[in-house]
């Protein structure tokens, strides 16, 4: 699984990463965390409000830190 945290590195930005993160590791699923602060690669996705969160390749959340258990649905296979 390939969970991207969209943003330049806000304090939102981090709130979301932490989150992120936190979930998989309670979850144990097996995922990589990539955080991307590139603003044209952040365009890419079709996203123009951050934080955002992209699980393979599809925007699960834009513009507000998700609740851990928001991230855990997402993950849960």
């Amino acid at each position: 699984m390939d969970i991207k945290v969209l943003g330049p590195g806000c304090p939102k930005c981090q709130q979301t990463e932490k989150v992120v993160k936190d979930a998989v590791s309670e979850a144990g699923v097996s995922a990589t965390v990539e955080k991307v602060t590139d603003i044209l690669k952040i365009g890419e996705y079709g996203v123009f409000g951050t934080p955002a969160v992209v699980i393979d390749g599809e925007v699960k959340s834009v513009g507000k830190v998700p609740t851990k258990d928001e991230v855990k649905k997402w993950i849960a296979k």
